[in-house]
């Protein structure tokens, strides 16, 4: 399955780093003042230990691979996924839906072939259902921990960026015999505490709220796909189906919602 950049995501973080940018200059300052090695590695590994702490480490290793689903998402149509719903719907009616065990193959979609080969072996469509939503509901536990591990970490940063200002600041008061460069350690001190908070607004929290939103759309497409499968199995004429299929791409935005033609040769 294909992937496709997501223009809003890049452009949102575009926007953000530009906006602060440009206030810096506007205000006076330049770049340097705020790219501080030490006040990144003091926020950002305190922040990953802390998360770290919190969750297992499978769950962060999950949450740094799912990142990727922030910039980019499943490139599939909703016209696509519901033709071929509706032309199983067509095949099972006129060869029965033990007809369909010969495209089991060619579905890529791992759900859907395994909801498809229950249907096929002659699973009670109440029972098929019962399955495949057990399955889903295990599957929705385990990637609703993806975004909780950015919103921790969005929680925990603003603090540790404090706990970095106030190293910064003990290290000040030990020299205050230089006074000339009292002001200037001081600026340098809270450069920490930006660090925190624009991981925090900028990034942890936003993608947190994406992933949540993706794990959304990714519950709706099963979901259509599983009424798709008990509605063939239940004997559903197929433009019906398409109709009701229809209804389920409103809540998957990435996936367009363009009107399906059922095939004219739907038995009668």
């Amino acid at each position: 399955m294909t992937r496709a950049m997501d223009n809003g995501s890049w452009l949102g973080v575009l926007v953000a780093m530009v906006g602060i940018v440009a206030g810096l200059l506007l205000e006076g300052g330049h770049i340097g003042q705020v790219l501080q090695p030490t006040a990144a590695m003091i926020v950002f590994g305190g922040t990953l230990g802390a998360v770290m702490l919190q969750f297992p480490t499978g769950t962060v290793l999950a949450a740094a691979r799912g990142l990727t689903t922030v910039f980019f998402y499943r490139e599939e149509t909703g016209e696509a996924a519901v033709e071929q719903l509706v032309g199983f719907a067509n095949k099972a009616r006129r060869s029965g839906i033990i007809s369909l065990d010969e495209d089991l193959a060619s579905i890529e979609d791992p759900f859907l072939k395994q909801a498809l080969m229950l249907a096929v072996d002659g699973t009670e469509p109440g029972e098929l259902r019962r399955i495949m939503e057990l399955q889903m509901d295990a599957q929705e536990e385990i990637e609703e921990k993806i975004p909780a591990v950015f919103e921790s970490a969005g929680g925990f940063s603003p603090t540790i960026g404090i706990i970095g200002a106030v190293l910064g600041l003990i290290q000040v008061m030990q020299h205050l015999d230089h006074i000339s460069e009292v002001g200037r350690g001081i600026a340098v001190a809270f450069v920490a505490t930006i660090y925190g908070v624009a991981a925090a607004n900028l990034f942890f929290l936003p993608a947190a709220g994406k992933l949540r939103l993706r794990a959304q759309q990714e519950m709706s497409r099963k979901e259509m796909m599983l009424e798709g499968v008990v509605s063939i199995l239940e004997g559903m004429n197929p433009r019906i189906l398409e109709i009701k299929l229809t209804g389920f791409l409103d809540s998957i935005p990435e996936m367009e919602s363009k009107p399906v033609e059922a095939k004219k040769e739907a038995a009668a």
